[in-house]
């Protein structure tokens, strides 16, 4: 349901001016997918960073603006299934703190769009919306890759149009507030690139017989 209504003038004038400049100059891996309908629901297209279990998919992703917009941060989602940490697995509800407390007016669409990608490198076991991979993440590190690379494959490779495998109903399409979940949020911190080996194929087809 748009929430256009309920968003002041100014800052739809805002939105609009800063979605027009980022569908010409977009940040890297980030590719806005534009409609004229509603300006408080923006969805883009995520490249997954090299290096990363991540790598090779595209991922789609949704900001939405509620009421507060700029004072209150925009509600971030995965539309494509992924395996991460800071990522709820049913809703696909993201945990940073760039959108939670850290956030500030001045930050804009483009800082919450790279902090998504970000989150993609440096994923934090410490604020989990997914308990098993936070797990993975601090104990079995190629486990967890091996999954969330197996995920990858399955749901965020091909055109980025189908990438989107999980339906699209009530915790996707309209998903309820994002506040109050997975603690205090994850840092993204520095998008420092981390070598890692992916598993042996028969470990892909072990962990595929689990999902």
């Amino acid at each position: 349901m748009s929430n256009v209504e309920n968003v002041c003038p100014q800052a739809l004038r805002g939105v609009a001016r800063e979605l027009r400049r980022l569908a010409l100059h977009p940040p890297p891996g980030v590719k806005l997918q534009l409609r004229d309908d509603d300006l408080t629901d923006v969805v883009a297209l995520i490249e997954g960073p090299a290096e990363t279990p991540y790598a090779g998919g595209t991922f789609r992703v949704r900001l939405v603006l509620g009421r507060e917009f700029p004072a209150a941060p925009p509600r971030a989602y995965f539309l494509t299934r992924l395996f991460h940490p800071n990522v709820a697995p049913d809703t696909g509800e993201v945990c940073v703190n760039t959108l939670k407390r850290d956030w500030r007016p001045e930050l804009g669409l483009e800082h919450a769009l790279v902090a998504l990608r970000c989150l993609l490198i440096a994923p934090n076991a410490d604020s989990a919306l997914n308990a098993d991979a936070a797990a993975l993440l601090r104990d079995k590190y190629d486990d967890y890759f091996a999954r969330a690379k197996l995920l990858t494959d399955i749901h965020a490779r091909g055109r980025p149009e189908q990438s989107s495998s999980t339906k699209e109903g009530p915790g996707r399409s309209a998903p309820a507030a994002a506040e109050g979940g997975g603690g205090g949020g994850a840092e993204e911190g520095p998008c420092a690139k981390r070598e890692r080996r992916a598993a042996p194929a028969k470990d892909k087809r072990r962990i595929l017989k689990r999902l």
